[in-house]
């Protein structure tokens, strides 16, 4: 099961990621001053960017992984997870990468090609 030291060591180890807390958690974003790819929620669930018109796939296909806090998510780019439901480390990874690509400055998107481009470009 993923944790929240998994979920830090990950995002951390992400280009140009760094930590700050925002309304009392810990966020971590892509670059100084940069936008925001995940929230550790608590010890058992992470925010994460992740395009409207994806969501309700995802949440359908996965509702034991992937859910949306109604009246805060509704109107965000973003998507909860359930960290006890991942598969592994791997899938933790895949999850906070996709979340940092569509956060990312173009600069450093382009730093690493190695990580791809934004999801579905």
């Amino acid at each position: 099961m993923a944790t929240a030291d998994d979920v830090r060591r990950i995002a951390l180890a992400l280009p140009g990621a760094v930590e700050r807390t925002a309304w009392g958690m810990p966020t971590f974003r892509a670059g100084q001053g940069g936008r925001i790819f995940a929230s550790l929620d608590d010890d058992q669930v992470i925010g994460v960017k992740c395009p409207k018109e994806d969501r309700e796939e995802l949440i359908a296909a996965e509702p034991h992984k992937f859910f949306v806090r109604e009246g805060h998510d509704d109107h965000y780019a973003w998507l909860r997870v359930r960290l006890g439901a991942l598969d592994d480390e791997e899938e933790l990874y895949a999850v906070l990468l996709d979340s940092w690509r569509l956060a990312a400055p173009r600069r450093l998107l382009e730093a690493h090609p190695e990580l791809g481009g934004a999801p579905g470009s």
